[in-house]
């Protein structure tokens, strides 16, 4: 094998030339390509200017939206998974002292049941909350894809009945 790359050869005519013998368009400014005669008018938007308002729209205004027209879900989404991981906070801290304050109380009675109810806190509270995160997240991922997924579809169809 050698240490250089090949290089393809080059072609005989330039591109213009050999677009030109092919019997194309001598003008390139002459469209070939008609949207109004394209026949998989998938109605994708080419501009936002119909975003535009929902854009301007306050969080309130879409708050107190009765016909359900703007979702609120998305933006509020990171609050969410906020509010979440400190309930999830919370919960391992109560229950992590708990377990361990029950586990030293019962040494004094049992001294293994006491140990091993310790040992079962230090693991098994790090490992449900860690599974809570998960769930969480999950959760929260999928109600802002099933979000987006609505309002893809709602825009689609916007696009479509014109």
């Amino acid at each position: 094998m050698s240490d250089s790359p090949t290089v393809p050869p080059l072609p005989d005519q330039p591109a213009a030339e050999a677009a030109r013998a092919a019997g194309a368009p001598a003008d390139a400014t002459t469209p070939t390509y008609d949207p109004a005669t394209d026949p998989d008018d998938t109605g994708v938007p080419t501009s936002l200017h119909d975003d535009a308002a929902a854009v301007g729209r306050g969080f309130f205004a879409a708050l107190f939206d009765l016909s359900f027209r703007t979702f609120i879900t998305r933006r509020l989404a990171s609050v969410f998974y906020l509010v979440g991981l400190i309930a999830i906070a919370i919960g391992f801290i109560v229950y992590l002292v708990n377990g361990i304050v029950g586990g030293a109380s019962l040494l004094w009675i049992n001294a293994g049941a006491g140990i091993t109810a310790i040992i079962a806190t230090l693991i098994i509270v790090p490992l449900v909350s860690f599974i809570a995160i998960i769930a969480l997240r999950f959760i929260i991922e999928a109600v802002v894809a099933l979000i987006a997924i609505a309002e893809n579809t709602e825009r689609t169809a916007q696009h479509t009945r014109r």
